[in-house]
């Protein structure tokens, strides 16, 4: 069986981060559900790089790396902070650089965080349809957590148990990517470089 890869992409800015506690949480409960490799992205350490990804239309070596890990990945775990009513400009930023094929059929699991329980349609309004966009296939189940939410998490841990048990069938139900080897094919001397 081929192994699967889970990649984890947090938006969170602080730390700790809360964005950063869902994406965890979330990672553990499908790790739970479907051994796979897992593979955890704070996008706060790649925010100088994004933004000059953006200017010179070039990903510097660091993020090239991180970008290969969410593309290659079988399944994604995306979690933002909403504020102002949608995702943070540091998420939409990354996922502005990914080439837009590049997550086409890919399960998803979708999670954001805020201070208030009145933010959590920005899952439906914001969150998905930039996934949809990207023809990624988020999973049925969104999980928001608000501040009170951690406080008596009995309810967040069941939403949590459902996304990722659907994250892990979706995986399941796909083929596992294929990676690009650079080294598949490898030159055998300089001749055969000159001759192909």
């Amino acid at each position: 069986m081929t192994q699967r890869t889970l990649a984890v992409v947090s938006a969170g800015l602080g730390r700790p981060s809360s964005t950063r506690l869902l994406a965890d949480r979330l990672a553990a409960a499908t790790a739970a559900a479907l051994p796979a490799e897992i593979v955890t992205i704070e996008l706060r350490d790649h925010a100088h790089d994004l933004a000059s990804n953006l200017v010179t239309g070039f990903a510097p070596e660091a993020l090239r790396r991180t970008i290969d890990a969410v593309t290659g990945a079988d399944g994604l775990i995306a979690v933002t902070p909403i504020f102002s009513a949608s995702y943070s400009g540091l998420f939409k930023t990354f996922f502005d650089v990914l080439d837009k094929d590049a997550l086409e059929g890919r399960p998803v699991l979708i999670g954001a965080t805020g201070g208030t329980a009145r933010h959590s349609l920005a899952l439906e309004h914001a969150v998905r349809p930039l996934f949809s966009y990207l023809r990624a296939r988020t999973v049925p189940t969104a999980v928001y957590a608000a501040t009170e939410d951690w406080a008596d998490s009995g309810d967040l841990v069941g939403r949590v148990e459902q996304a990722a048990a659907e994250l892990a069938a979706a995986v399941r139900a796909n083929p596992p990517v294929v990676r690009d080897d650079p080294y598949a094919d490898p030159v055998t001397s300089f001749e055969d470089l000159l001759a192909g």
